[in-house]
């Protein structure tokens, strides 16, 4: 082999540079954003983080969503590669024998080589993952081929233009830090240059961008807000609010909050399906332009209850409310059907903004929320403990850690103040769902955890799981419905370090047998799937359908109904538009 000696002032070819870029004697261009090759170090473990990109997650996805991910999963390989490669460089000494410029080409060659290879097959293995998971999701497993043929040219491409943004503020912090090495030691201009252009960044991202998009979105939502969904028309019913005799008038409810009591079962519809007599259901709403404070409008909502006969109904949920001020028909109308309309619902709106913005500020939904039950409950424990309504509390996804917080986050609160709870695809900053899923029974899986007994609290993904444990189920009952696959309830900032229990073997039946964990990789594999957590059938990610309806039926127990009703029921819910 050809060898040369490679003097101390020029940079090693092993992370970066071809012959001929400027790193082997040669003057580069300075002001050039690409002044040099790629680092050999770099696109070797990006090819690899690329391929691991591919591999199973929660979810299936779409080519696009996929070749987002693939592209900056790749950066983040080449750019751990770079830093590996400029470590090895200081840590090798000032001389180094190294192969010449040819030996140095045959190389890069050979790597270029095997990472095309490994792309085009690992890709073509990615089809028959993506099968998997679709078809553990109970989707058809066949992907659009020539779709996803188009993912390893979308991660390039996003790939090339994140690379381009890190090359052009690396270029920024030279222009920056030249200068300075007139006046001081090449280190102090360099991190001076570094902490400055990072300033600036994170000063754009946070100050401008961030900023900017959040007004551009609050804005967008604000006037949503005052729309009206097709359909939906202002109610008559006292009942109701927004309706005749209201104290919270119609157009100050919110698009939300109008879906909320503008599609209210009515008597009829559930006399019509149970065979007996029905009530009218109360359903209250305060919405954000309805009083000024959260204090007031938790007031407004208890003289609401009171005017439309709430307090004398024979169930009372008070319901937590996602960012927009949503509130689940699954998770609501279930419970007027099971009563036979001697229900009231009560909701409060917190924010215009979609949940996935509005999680930015959830100390917001848990205020809202235990300002709400709050007032609901002062005003509860005044009535007669025989002729008061059972007192429930339910929540969806951020409703559900606005109500567990609402009740102090501990089981004690969740036992002590009501007569059962529901909470729907909780998230990982739930502190109840924490508490219960850390201290389960050694031998459950924290996908469907055994808490003591059971008899308080039971988790479900289908209905046969609220049998386990055989136990009695004593009360007041409360029930998490979580499915495996969703990834609103698995991800966490932990999953960038450590393997999670939900990888443990036995694992929910959504979950594909081929999922591992990697560190930093499943992190971001599981941010991703949160993009695509609606876009899978009812029972998997975040998609619950009809479940509600078995477990408000095994927490409320109605008199005289029977596990077929309840799977009627869940039927005839389930069919409507």
């Amino acid at each position: 082999m050809v060898l040369s000696v490679i003097p101390p002032h020029v940079p090693l070819p092993g992370s970066g540079g071809l012959p001929g870029d400027g790193r082997y004697g040669e003057s580069p261009r300075s002001g050039r954003v690409v002044r040099r090759g790629l680092s050999l170090t770099g696109a070797v473990l990006a090819t690899a983080f690329y391929c691991l990109s591919l591999t199973p997650a929660l979810l299936p996805r779409p080519w696009w969503l996929q070749g987002v991910e693939a592209g900056v999963t790749a950066v983040l390989g080449y750019a751990l590669g770079a830093v590996l490669g400029t470590l090895t460089r200081a840590l090798a000494g000032r001389r180094l024998i190294l192969p010449a410029r040819s030996p140095q080409r045959a190389a890069w060659s050979a790597v270029a080589a095997v990472c095309v290879v490994a792309v085009v097959v690992t890709t073509a293995l990615s089809v028959s993952w993506q099968g998997d998971m679709r078809r553990a999701v109970g989707m058809r497993p066949q992907v659009v081929w020539w779709q996803w043929a188009l993912v390893p040219v979308l991660a390039g491409l996003v790939a090339a233009l994140l690379l381009g943004a890190a090359r052009g503020l690396r270029l920024a912090t030279r222009k920056v830090a030249q200068p300075l090495t007139w006046l001081v030691p090449r280190s102090v201009a360099y991190g001076t240059g570094i902490a400055l252009v990072a300033f600036l960044v994170v000063g754009f991202v946070q100050g401008f961008l961030f900023k900017g998009v959040l007004h551009v979105v609050e804005n967008g939502a604000s006037l949503t807000d005052r729309g009206t969904s097709e359909g939906v028309v202002r109610p008559t019913s006292t009942t109701l609010s927004g309706g005749d005799g209201s104290y919270t008038p119609w157009d100050t409810l919110g698009a939300k909050g109008r879906d909320f009591v503008g599609g209210a079962s009515t008597r009829a519809d559930i006399a019509r399906f149970t065979g007996r007599d029905a009530k009218d259901p109360v359903r209250v709403y305060v919405g954000l332009r309805t009083a000024d404070s959260l204090d007031e409008r938790a007031r407004l909502a208890v003289r609401e209850l009171e005017r439309a006969g709430g307090f004398e109904r024979d169930v009372l949920a008070v319901m937590g409310t996602t960012g927009t001020g949503w509130v689940n028909d699954q998770g609501s109308r279930p419970l007027e059907y099971l009563w036979f309309g001697d229900s009231a619902l009560v909701a409060m709106q917190y924010s215009y903004l979609p949940s996935w913005v509005s999680v930015l500020t959830e100390d917001e939904a848990a205020d809202a929320s235990r300002a709400l039950f709050t007032a609901v409950y002062d005003k509860w424990r005044t009535l007669p403990a025989e002729t008061r309504p059972k007192l429930l509390a339910y929540g969806e996804s951020l409703g559900s850690y606005a109500m567990e917080n609402a009740l102090g986050g501990t089981l004690k609160g969740l036992t002590g103040r009501t007569d059962g709870a529901l909470f729907v695809g909780p998230t990982y900053a739930n502190p109840l769902w924490k508490t219960l899923t850390d201290g389960r029974a050694p031998d459950s899986p924290s996908w469907r955890p055994v808490v003591g007994d059971g008899a308080q609290v039971r988790f479900a993904q289908v209905p046969s799981d609220y049998a386990i444990p055989a136990a009695p189920w004593t009360g007041p009952r409360s029930v998490y419905l979580q499915n495996g696959s969703d990834p609103v309830v698995w991800w966490s900032p932990d999953l960038a370090y450590r393997q999670p229990d939900w990888l443990d073997d036995p694992r929910a039946g959504d979950v594909s047998s081929a999922m591992r964990w990697y560190p930093v990789l499943t992190f971001w594999q599981v941010v991703c799937d949160l993009a695509g957590a609606d876009a899978v059938p009812d029972g998997h990610g975040h998609r619950y359908g009809t479940m509600p309806t078995t477990a408000w039926a095994q927490i409320t127990r109605p008199p005289g109904w029977t596990p077929e009703r309840t799977a009627a029921l869940a039927k005839h819910l389930g069919a409507r538009p």
